[in-house]
Parts: structure tokens; sequence; C-alpha cells
């Protein structure tokens, strides 16, 4: 059997700064932050798709905007938590979730803090 696996990419803008980073408050500072989803499926729909492009990218670029330009320590719930990329991953994670079609499930997010760092969440 084969699986079938998409990626779709997105980006913002943003600052932060750990509230919480080796004992100390990490200053604000911002970021290129880049997200990647990737979604899979055992299953080709009627148009012998996997996962169609259009919505899972429209679901991600829907979350990336929520974030963009922001003060991500100034946004829920980021204002609560360490806006850590960890937290930032599982986020995604969990607003991609209210969105994605029905015949295929969310493997991972990985976000980057910039083109060489990056974090990726993924359920066991």
């Amino acid at each position: 059997m084969f699986r079938y696996t998409i990626k779709i990419y997105s980006s913002f803008e943003a600052a932060h700064g750990l509230r919480t980073y080796r004992g100390i408050v990490e200053p604000l500072h911002g970021h290129s932050w880049k997200v990647e989803a990737e979604f899979e499926t055992a299953k080709l729909d009627n148009d012998e798709l996997s996962v169609d492009f259009i919505p899972t990218k429209i679901a991600l670029n829907r979350a990336a905007a929520r974030l963009d330009h922001t003060n991500l320590n100034e946004i829920p719930p980021f204002n609560d938590i360490n806006p850590s990329s960890e937290r930032i991953a599982h986020w995604f994670w969990d607003e991609l979730l209210k969105d994605i079609p029905e015949n295929c499930f969310l493997k991972s997010v990985t976000v980057w803090e910039g083109p060489d760092q990056s974090v990726k969440i993924e359920k066991n």
C-alpha cells in the first residue's frame, strides 16, 4: 500500500522574547518565520488527488496571517505561555486540525526561526 504526503509552506514576520530562557528574560527580537505542514493519506479522491493543495494552503496561510507582523508575546495563547518555537509549532498544529480535509491527517508541522534552525512536531 502507498501513502501520499504533501507539504505546504507559509511564512510570517513576528517578534518574540522568551519569558524564561536559562534563568533570564530574553530581549524582544524578530524573526522571518517559515512554517511547513505535512499531510498524509493512503487514498486518492474522485479527482485522483491525495490531498488538495488549495484548502490546506488556505488553512496554513490563515493561521500564519494571525501571527504576521505581531509581537507574539501579546497574542493569545503566547501572552500566557512562552512563545518558543515548540509552542508555536503546537499552536499551528491545533489551528490546522480545525480546518483539514477529511481524507487526510496532519503528519507534522515544522517551524523555522530562520533559515537554519527549526523544530518539528508530530504525533506518536
